[in-house]
């Protein structure tokens, strides 16, 4: 059945017998029902599945839903709605009203209530709870305590019937009673727009659709309100900004919220819904720009720390150029390397600054640098880098970090020494939010980030926070590689300002072994013409249509794999997702050639329409900190349980990551998805030993120098283009969208001497009038120096 609704759907009533399985966060259950009466094709017994909170065993409910089949577990009953059967005989009531459902309530007292009441005693305490007070020696406080009860009872199932009426999917449904719990229909009543907010899933579409049905008038503050709301958000999450400019705003809200509507907005009304915003502490507005709250203040913050660790002068160590220079002679000579003249200005560079920027392309020796510093910094020191040499109280001297897990272990390996996730660093765990201050300080006196370019405003923000203000601080990465997925472009902007030490390494050691990758990067990074329809030993290309990427990757991947190498080693980047030459597409592809189901034995789990197999490379989609498993980080399946194989009793997956090994429950799925071919945006920080790019016109939304940059430097040993040289040359010449951040003016404004609290070349007008309508015209934050809103606030320890 396509798109089942209420109107056509199959019910079942009948007694929860067992409750097989509950999701204590979601509350996703799997029911064996005593079928009682149904118009489906059920006999004694049915399985029912949904998101039920609330639900009790042995109690009477009507299920309504859509028949579905379970590959594992056969015919079930989908339910959208659920709803309890109101008792109707005299000792169903009291039976039900003696129940554990009402504490202190016996036998007698319920029937006491029925004796007065009736058989309908349930029905009248809903619809009038003074009925109570007729009950003989039944207490005031006894008389709320049943009323309340009996309306939570049914309170549940009215509102997800309410919520499935009004279109939401039952999963949905759910997340949305769980954030308002009894609220949840005076929210929907009032302030639908609300949802936009609250409820991830909601957009302002759906929403909209909601207050049209209530009757919400069109141009409804409400509306205007969450109409600005969602485009800022919308339009900095998607684009990367981390403000827009207040005509840019007020044009695109304006364009949103006249769709399919014949009243006219006025701007002077939008300018007025952003200054009751602005009120609210939702919004921010600076001269003619417009901002989120948390990405202002973690732009503004973010900048302050950076000024007071690189000014703190007195907590730096002073050594004589001659005694750097004579300890990097000898650290070469213990690593036996030769250091290039920009290597060795990086490593004094290091030692004499508080903060300093390392930078450059594939193949400079980053690493190798990262390593030196360490170790110099260690012998200047007199520091031991044996992990042994510290007790459980003493803090290492050096904290290593990049922003995903495949980055860091890189790390890790070429230092010697641990290096951890940047969140794991700081703390940030699945709970924290974006504009959540988190209490952590680095207990570090060396700080080294690898891969900056891959780090947004936010996590910049709740970085520096965490620095205390006598480290040292490296900061390294490619200024040439995609910015952050999230708001922000940090790197470049650090870069840009021209505030703090940089060394740019740009003697290319990889490529002295015959590495046209690295050559091609390079010309790349310097703007100079290329040719990627020239063979060499470590690079190809094969023209093709679109059509035919999938049949040429088959083809590609095949012969690799006969030549021995492994699903590991091997990876496919394509920049988008749907399409004949999609990702999505390809992974189905690429998992019937390395990892086909070979006999019955071999494990696979439904879900959804994707089939997850034991030993497929899959991705991780969301954060997991706890877990120490972050979005991009890949893995492979060793392990499929069902149920009845575990002591969990839920089917599960187990994913290892590189030796971390994960369980996933199978709601837990959607965070995981194929990894044969992942988007350019997901291998950062990652190189794989074959690297396969198709590059068509498909992709012309995609096809940007800085992404193609991306894409080619994950290759460590062989590159292989696919499609459209033509279209390669359209996307080396298409720098891609400028970001509009902030972080640049503050750096600017902070480092360079520029006193944002000095207001003495301001002409004053004498002739203003502080008034309603011009005090919104004031900086709020006039003489308040490096305060912040955010000083204010109360941080959440829970």
């Amino acid at each position: 059945m396509e798109n089942p609704t209420l109107l056509d759907s199959t019910y079942i009533k009948g007694d929860v017998a067992r409750i097989l399985f509950q999701n204590d966060d979601n509350f996703y259950t799997v029911l064996k029902v005593d079928v009682n009466d149904t118009n489906g094709d059920f006999e004694d017994e049915a399985t029912i599945v949904g998101y039920f909170p609330d639900i009790v065993e042995d109690e009477t409910y009507t299920f309504k839903g859509y028949v579905v089949e379970h590959a594992r577990y056969g015919k079930q009953l989908k339910a959208e709605t659920f709803q309890k059967e109101i008792p109707q005989t005299k000792d169903a009531v009291i039976a039900y009203l003696s129940s554990d459902l009402f504490k202190g309530v016996g036998i007698k007292t319920a029937e006491a209530i029925v004796n007065t009441l009736g058989e309908d005693a349930i029905h009248q305490i809903l619809n009038d709870e003074t009925c109570l007070s007729q009950v003989p020696k039944l207490s005031k406080d006894k008389q709320e305590q049943i009323a309340q009860q009996v309306y939570q009872n049914q309170e549940s199932e009215q509102i997800m019937i309410r919520l499935n009426e009004l279109g939401f999917g039952s999963k949905l449904a759910m997340d949305i009673y769980k954030f308002y719990q009894s609220d949840t229909l005076n929210v929907l009543d009032n302030n639908p727009y609300q949802l936009v907010h609250d409820i991830k899933g909601v957009g302002f579409q759906k929403a909209d659709q909601l207050a049209q049905q209530l009757g919400i008038h069109p141009l409804h503050q409400d509306r205007l309100k969450a109409g600005i709301l969602y485009v800022v958000e919308e339009t900095c999450i998607k684009n990367g900004h981390t403000y827009l400019p207040v005509e840019a705003l007020i044009n695109a809200a304006i364009d949103l919220l006249s769709k399919n509507m014949t009243e006219t907005i006025d701007e002077a009304a939008m300018q007025a819904c952003i200054m009751q915003l602005v009120e609210e502490q939702k919004l921010i507005v600076m001269d003619d720009i417009v901002a989120l709250p948390s990405l202002y203040y973690s732009e503004l913050k973010s900048t302050q720390n950076l000024f007071k660790v690189s000014s703190d002068k007195k907590s730096l160590t002073k050594f004589d150029l001659s005694d750097i220079q004579l300890h990097i002679g000898e650290i070469e000579e213990m690593n036996d390397v030769s250091y290039a003249t920009s290597q060795k200005e990086a490593l004094e560079c290091a030692l004499q600054n508080k903060v300093m920027l390392l930078t450059g392309g594939p193949g400079t020796g980053k690493t190798t640098v990262i390593k030196g510093i360490v170790q110099l910094y260690a012998e200047m020191h007199g520091l031991s880098l044996d992990y042994d040499d510290y007790g459980e109280d003493d803090a290492f001297p050096v904290a290593l970090a990049a922003p995903t897990g495949r980055a860091s272990k890189r790390l890790s390996e070429s230092t010697g020494l641990e290096a951890l996730t940047v969140h794991r660093l700081i703390g940030w765990n699945q709970e924290t939010k974006p504009d959540q201050l988190l209490e952590h300080e680095i207990e570090a006196r060396l700080i080294i980030v690898d891969e900056m370019s891959m780090v947004d405003t936010w996590l910049f923000h709740q970085f520096m926070n965490a620095v205390p203000v006598d480290a040292q601080v490296v900061l390294v990465g490619d200024e040439d590689q995609l910015p952050s997925v999230g708001p922000g472009q940090v790197f470049k902007d650090l870069i840009d300002a021209d505030v703090l030490p940089r060394v740019n390494l740009t003697e290319v050691y990889r490529q002295q072994d015959g590495s046209s990758i690295i050559d091609l990067a390079h010309r790349m990074k310097l703007g100079e013409e290329v040719d990627i329809t020239k063979r060499y030993h470590d690079r190809s290309f094969i023209p093709c249509q679109t059509h035919q990427i999938p049949e040429i990757v088959d083809k590609v991947v095949t012969n690799a794999v006969q030549k021995g190498y492994t699903m590991a080693d091997i990876q496919v980047l394509a920049p988008m997702y749907r399409g004949s030459a999609g990702i999505q597409k390809l992974n189905q592809v690429l998992q019937g050639i390395l990892n086909p189901k070979e006999d019955d034995d071999h494990r696979e789990m439904l879900f959804g329409d994707v089939i997850f197999r034991n030993g497929d490379k899959v991705l991780q989609l969301v954060n997991r900190p706890d877990d120490n498993v972050f979005n991009g980080d890949i893995g492979e399946i060793v392990g499929i349980f069902w149920a009845k194989e575990n002591a969990l009793n839920k089917d599960i997956v187990i994913v290892d990551f590189e030796g971390n090994e994960i369980t996933y429950m199978r709601s837990d799925l959607m965070e995981l998805t194929h990894a044969y071919c992942t988007s350019i945006h997901k291998s950062q920080g990652s190189e794989f030993p074959i690297v396969i790019m198709p590059i068509v016109k498909q992709y012309y939304r995609m096809l940007q120098k800085p992404i193609l940059y991306t894409g080619l430097t994950r290759a460590k040993q062989s590159l292989v283009f696919l499609g459209d040289a033509e279209a390669f040359n359209i996307g080396l010449h298409t720098l891609g969208q400028t970001r509009l951040t902030q972080l640049l003016t503050f750096l600017i404004t902070y480092f360079k001497g520029i006193d944002p609290t000095d207001h003495s070349d301001i002409t004053v007008d004498n002739n203003f009038v502080l008034t309603e309508a011009t005090m919104y015209q004031v900086n709020p934050m006039i003489n308040m120096g490096e305060t912040t809103p955010y000083d204010f606030l109360e941080i959440d320890k829970s």
